[in-house]
């Protein structure tokens, strides 16, 4: 179901980072239509010590520091009335992918919260029954740069942020496949010339060769996707 408005919510240690590269392009200039919103809220204000504490040694030993719960409580407490689900960006979340962000872009917004050190008192994340979401198989710094993946991926597919709706229904893991490959002018190039059914005009094999194309690459280049689209054509 669609929203009139998406509110993003961010707990971080370093809110200078935002809106970075959501200021720009299609996020930025719906941001300033106010399609959504971005709030950030830093976490150190939380803090109750001179020092602005917010992390201590990990029980059991080992390196690095771990944010502590009562000070993420607090943040989490201060943005109780933030619209959305409560999500924590970790290498140890659920991956990311196409349906994920589709659901959130149903959502009045979310509040993401961006870890740093070694992560999050894990106390504090079931209590507030976060969602934990993995932008990949690699390290980031911080949650800072996956929770703008995560909300780049949800805006764009906002009512009036993309221009045509059929933009999204062609674009890759929209129908369990990648997108076939894209042309355009010259038709000649180096010598290699744009596949001669796209200049036909017939729509109907056009979308033929699409989805043949699309269907042979993500064969190719994704076995498990193209094992997912063959058990979701025969439900």
């Amino acid at each position: 179901m669609a929203v009139s408005r998406w509110d993003a919510t961010v707990l971080t240690l370093f809110p200078q980072m935002f809106p970075g590269p959501l200021a720009s392009s299609l996020a930025g200039k719906s941001l300033n239509q106010g399609i959504w919103t971005l709030k950030t809220l830093d976490i150190r204000d939380f803090a109750s010590d001179k020092h602005q504490t917010v992390d201590g040694t990990p029980f059991g030993g080992g390196g690095g520091m771990v944010l502590k719960a009562d000070i993420v409580a607090a943040a989490l407490a201060h943005v109780a009335e933030a619209p959305g689900p409560r999500i924590y960006l970790t290498p140890r979340g659920r991956l990311l992918d196409q349906q994920t962000v589709r659901d959130l872009a149903g959502q009045p917004g979310a509040v993401f919260l961006c870890g740093r050190y070694e992560g999050v008192d894990q106390r504090v994340i079931d209590e507030a029954s976060m969602m934990e979401v993995s932008i990949g198989d690699y390290i980031l710094s911080g949650g800072e740069p996956a929770a703008m993946i995560v909300i780049d991926s949800v805006v764009r597919l906002l009512p009036g942020v993309m221009g045509k709706e059929r933009g999204h229904r062609d674009e890759s893991f929209e129908n369990g496949l990648l997108e076939h490959a894209q042309y355009t002018q010259p038709r000649v190039w180096h010598g290699i010339e744009a596949p001669a059914v796209l200049a036909s005009g017939h729509h109907q094999k056009i979308a033929q060769w699409r989805l043949a194309e699309a269907e042979r690459e993500t064969q190719e280049r994704r076995p498990d996707l193209w094992e997912q689209y063959l058990r979701a054509q025969q439900e």
